[in-house]
C-alpha cells in the first residue's frame, strides 16, 4: 500500500492508509466431514482440525493495516462493533500495521503516523494492544486481543542513522528499506535500474541491526534485496511478497533472493494480492498456497509465513473512491485487474480457509503452525530480543 503526503495528511495521515521444523512433513490429508462455525457473524464453517490449529497457533499477519480507509472519520472514532467482532473472530493474534510514505517530508509524515495510530490502538484497548516485544503478542493472545506491530513500508523517514533508534523508541518495530521507487537507501521494485544498497543504506541497516528493528525488503528491487540480505548481520524478512517463478511481476521475488533469505535465516510472508499470485483468473486461495509450496521446496518450512497485504476484508470491499485512489498511486507495471483480492482469501476468517487448504495439501499440524506464525515468532523474538 502507498499513501503520499497529500493523501496521508490531507485525507487520512495513514493508510487505513514457534518451534523450528526441519523439513515439511507431508501426511495423508485428514479433513473432518463435520463443519463447525467459528463466528456468529459469518455463515462459514470449518473442520474441527482447522479450528484447533488456528486457535492453538500464534497467528501473525506480517502486513495487515488496521483498515484500508483514508478518511479521518475512521481513525478519529472508536472501532465499530462489527470491526471489533471481526478482529475477535479472525483467529489472528498480531498484525503488522504499515503503510508506504516518502518524500522530502517523510520524517513529519512518519511522526504523525505513529501519533495517530498509536493513539488509535490505545483508545481501542478492548480489542487492540501495542507491541514492544513478542511477549506482548503472546499476552494479547491470552487476553483475546489483537497485537499491532507498528511499521512503515519505507525508510525514507530516517534522515540519519540515529533516527532509527528514535523511531524504535516511538514503537516502530519493522521498516521496509525502500518502497517501489528509489530513495537514499536503495532501489524499489518498479525502478528501471536497480543500483543496490547505497553507503547511506548500509549505515541504516547497521543501525537497524543495533536497535533491533526488523529489516523488510518486500517492495525493494532485486539487487537491493540481495544487498540487504548480505549486509545485514541479522536475518531479515520479506514480509509480504510472492514467487516470480510462479507469476512474472516486478513486485515479487526471484528464487535467487528467496534462497539467499533462507540461507541467512530470514522468513518470507506470502501475500494474497491477486496480481502477485497469478496472472489469470480464477485466482483462488489454492494459488496462494502454491507460493507457500514453492518457498518450502526452495528453502524449507522454517522460512515461510503469511503477510496478506490487506485488512480483514480486503481491497474490493472499499469504496469506489478509495479503490480508485489506491490504483492511481502505482505505476502501470503493477497491472491491476478488475479484482485485487484473491477469491476465498478476502474476508475476516481467511486464516481458517488458508488452514483448510494447507490441510488438503497434507501439511502436518506442526508445519501449519509454523506457517501461521511460528516462523515469524522465531524471527521477531530473535530480532527484538524478547
Amino acid at each position: 500500500m502507498q499513501i503520499d503526503r497529500r493523501t496521508m495528511l490531507g485525507a487520512a495521515v495513514a493508510a487505513v492508509a514457534a518451534p523450528v521444523v526441519a523439513k515439511a512433513k507431508l501426511a495423508a490429508p485428514a479433513i473432518a466431514k463435520a463443519k463447525v462455525p467459528v463466528s456468529p457473524f459469518s455463515g462459514k464453517a470449518y473442520s474441527p482440525r482447522a479450528i484447533t490449529l488456528v486457535r492453538e497457533s500464534v497467528v501473525v499477519d506480517m502486513l495487515a493495516p488496521i483498515k484500508i480507509e483514508f478518511s479521518p472519520g475512521f481513525y478519529s472514532k472508536p472501532l465499530t462493533e462489527k470491526d471489533a467482532a471481526d478482529f475477535r473472530s479472525s483467529g489472528i493474534n498480531a498484525i503488522h500495521h504499515a503503510v508506504g510514505l516518502g518524500g522530502t517530508d517523510a520524517y513529519t509524515q512518519a511522526m504523525e503516523f505513529f501519533a495517530v495510530w498509536g493513539n488509535f490502538v490505545a483508545r481501542n484497548s478492548h480489542v487492540l494492544t501495542g507491541v514492544g516485544s513478542f511477549a506482548d503478542i503472546l499476552r494479547a493472545k491470552q487476553d483475546g486481543k489483537v497485537a499491532v506491530i507498528m511499521g512503515l513500508q519505507n525508510a525514507d523517514h530516517f534522515r540519519r542513522p540515529a533516527d532509527v533508534q528514535t523511531f524504535y523508541d516511538l514503537g516502530q518495530r519493522c521498516a521496509q528499506l525502500t518502497y517501489n521507487s528509489q530513495n537514499r537507501i536503495g532501489s524499489g521494485s518498479t525502478d528501471r535500474i536497480d543500483g543496490g544498497i547505497s553507503d547511506f543504506g548500509a549505515a541504516i541497516i547497521e543501525a537497524m541491526n543495533k536497535a533491533g528493528m526488523l529489516i523488510d525488503v518486500s517492495h525493494s528491487g532485486d539487487r537491493t534485496t540481495l544487498d540487504a540480505i548480505q549486509l545485514s548481520k541479522k536475518p531479515i524478512a520479506i514480509t509480504h511478497s510472492n514467487c516470480r517463478a510462479l507469476v512474472d511481476h516486478p513486485r515479487v521475488k526471484r528464487d535467487e533472493a528467496i534462497k539467499a533469505l533462507g540461507a541467512n535465516g530470514g522468513v518470507m510472508g506470502i501475500t494474497g494480492v491477486r496480481m502477485f499470485v497469478k496472472k489469470t483468473d480464477p485466482t483462488t486461495i489454492a494459488d496462494v498456497v502454491d507460493h507457500i509450496d514453492h518457498v518450502v521446496k526452495l528453502i524449507g518450512i522454517d522460512h515461510v509465513g503469511i503477510g496478506t497485504d490487506s485488512d480483514l476484508n480486503g481491497y474490493d470491499d472499499t469504496t469506489p473512491e478509495t479503490n480508485k485512489m489506491l490504483r492511481g498511486a502505482y505505476k502501470d507495471s503493477y497491472a491491476f485487474r478488475e479484482k485485487i483480492d484473491v477469491d476465498g482469501f478476502d474476508h475476516p476468517l481467511k486464516m481458517y480457509d488458508l488452514t483448510e487448504e494447507l490441510i488438503r495439501r497434507g501439511y502436518s499440524d506442526a508445519n501449519i503452525k509454523a506457517v501461521l506464525g511460528g516462523n515469524f515468532q522465531r524471527l521477531l523474538t530473535s530480532t527484538w530480543g524478547g
